[in-house]
């Protein structure tokens, strides 16, 4: 399958960058008390710059971004089945959550004892466990949500200006002050688009297959890039985590997801829902300004979600 079949789940809709006003929305996640966050981006034309120097200028269409990572208490909503209930904003579908398929329970602290409700970034899912909660956040909200590819998350980070802090230590939580954990979200300043822990914090999953040699994997996708995934590993994780160095904490760094998280797994075949061996990686919720039909979304998921 290629971008072309499936336009629309990338967004659709182009906004030039001169007068754009930046909009932040809450989307409520019915029969619960938890609100998303999302800032509005603006589409453009924009060009990835890496840190050896070589660059592809894309267009990407506008998006929603959550503020900051998904918490713990917003991903128990779908883990936990005592939390979640019949309630849904989905037009002319009867959502029922004794009818969704969920994580299986955590035979280990897979947070390592870091924090969970309160406001602490959930952790060590996998790539398609991530794509799932977007499945089920879909059936809740009656909007498409999805991870951001590569291309959006690094777009996101940079705000528009190739961005880099100049005192990591004001926007990140990373190895020099995190005391080797994960902290509560948005704590630290915001980069200048709004969004909380790009940089540091926990790594973040995003949507896209990992080539070493992303440009090239690229080279033929002038318009919103996606790396489509062909099997279950590896994807590419960006942003930098607690455990990270400050050359590991920026917009251009990636990271090769590693069949070795799922190491201390001891079912054959490897759980879809958990890598055991990543409290350092989370994730981030994307959705299109522009949303696709139930046919595209259901589509998209079957692309994406590679077990």
């Amino acid at each position: 399958m290629t971008l072309k079949s499936i336009p629309l789940l990338l967004g659709g809709l182009f906004l030039s960058l001169a007068g754009f006003a930046q909009e932040h929305q809450r989307i409520h996640i019915p029969g619960s008390d938890i609100d998303l966050e999302m800032v509005l981006l603006p589409g453009g034309q924009w060009t990835y710059r890496q840190a050896d120097g070589q660059q592809q200028t894309y267009v990407l269409d506008s998006f929603l971004m959550a503020t900051h990572e998904l918490t713990y208490d917003a991903w128990a909503l779908f883990q936990i089945r005592e939390n979640d209930s019949d309630a849904s904003a989905l037009p002319d579908v009867a959502f029922q959550a004794d009818a969704v398929s969920r994580p299986s329970p955590p035979y280990l602290d897979f947070a390592n004892g870091m924090g969970r409700a309160g406001g602490y970034p959930a952790v060590s899912m996998t790539q398609q466990a991530a794509l799932r909660y977007c499945q089920w956040l879909y059936q809740k909200t009656g909007r498409f949500f999805r991870l951001p590819t590569e291309a959006e998350w690094t777009y996101a980070c940079q705000a528009n200006q190739d961005w880099q802090p100049e005192d990591l230590a004001d926007y990140s939580w990373y190895y020099d002050n995190s005391f080797e954990k994960y902290h509560i979200i948005a704590e630290k300043k915001p980069n200048p688009w709004g969004l909380y822990d790009m940089l540091g914090n926990v790594a973040e999953w995003t949507l896209d297959f990992y080539e070493e040699n992303y440009l090239g994997a690229t080279a033929d996708q002038a318009s919103n890039p996606w790396v489509i995934p062909l099997r279950k590993h590896s994807r590419t994780v960006k942003g930098g985590s607690y455990d990270s160095t400050p050359e590991e904490c920026t917009c251009t760094h990636r990271l090769k997801s590693q069949p070795k998280w799922q190491a201390r797994d001891p079912q054959i075949p490897k759980s879809i829902w958990w890598n055991p061996d990543s409290p350092f990686v989370g994730f981030r919720l994307l959705s299109p300004l522009k949303q696709p039909s139930p046919e595209e979304i259901e589509t998209f998921f079957q692309t994406a979600i590679k077990d």
